[in-house]
């Protein structure tokens, strides 16, 4: 039997591929490790599509993103060694299509809505977070540029499939006011 659990990682480091160590809290494992939970997060929002859904079709576009998130989790994790071409305009693609479907937004709106779009819009935040960790580490290590404007779009994409999926969903989007 394999086992899951190795006890390298008991002292706070683990090894980034190829074999280097590094601590838990090093910008690197921030990065692929916010990756990571956005990955797990997009897989809880495609749990809670039901096949009668009129959206059902965004579960193949999810578990692509999937795929490219783990294919940049393995780049991060590899200073310089990985390349994987990532392009931003399949995601804008998917933006503008689904754009043209939806009522024009003119204010900013809360996120909410149905369970699928409420999780998308988790998805968006976790995105962004994932974003800014891998802006800090592009400050201080080099970092493929197309992995910048991929997160750049992807968190554009989520948030569009919110709106998207509740607006198929009939559900309701809250206008926020400043009150």
């Amino acid at each position: 039997m394999v086992k899951i659990y190795t006890k390298t990682g008991d002292k706070g480091e683990t090894s980034l591929y190829g074999g280097k160590r590094v601590s838990k809290a090093d910008l690197r494992v921030e990065a692929y490790g916010t990756v990571d939970e956005l990955n797990s997060a997009i897989g809880i929002t495609i749990a809670q599509f039901s096949n009668k859904s009129q959206i059902i079709n965004l579960k193949k576009e999810l578990t692509q993103i999937q795929n490219d998130l783990f294919e940049i989790g393995s780049i991060l994790a590899s200073p310089s060694t990985i390349r994987y071409t990532l392009d931003a305009r399949r995601l804008e693609k998917m933006i503008d299509e689904m754009t043209k479907e939806l009522p024009e937004l003119r204010n900013f709106i809360l996120p909410g809505g149905g369970i699928v779009g409420s999780y998308l819009h988790l998805t968006r935040s976790i995105a962004r977070r994932a974003e800014r960790r891998i802006v800090v580490l592009s400050q201080k290590e080099q970092v493929d540029k197309s992995i910048l404007m991929y997160f750049n779009r992807l968190s554009d994409l989520l948030f569009t499939m919110a709106r998207f999926v509740n607006y198929k969903e009939n559900k309701k989007e809250v206008i926020w006011t400043n009150k």
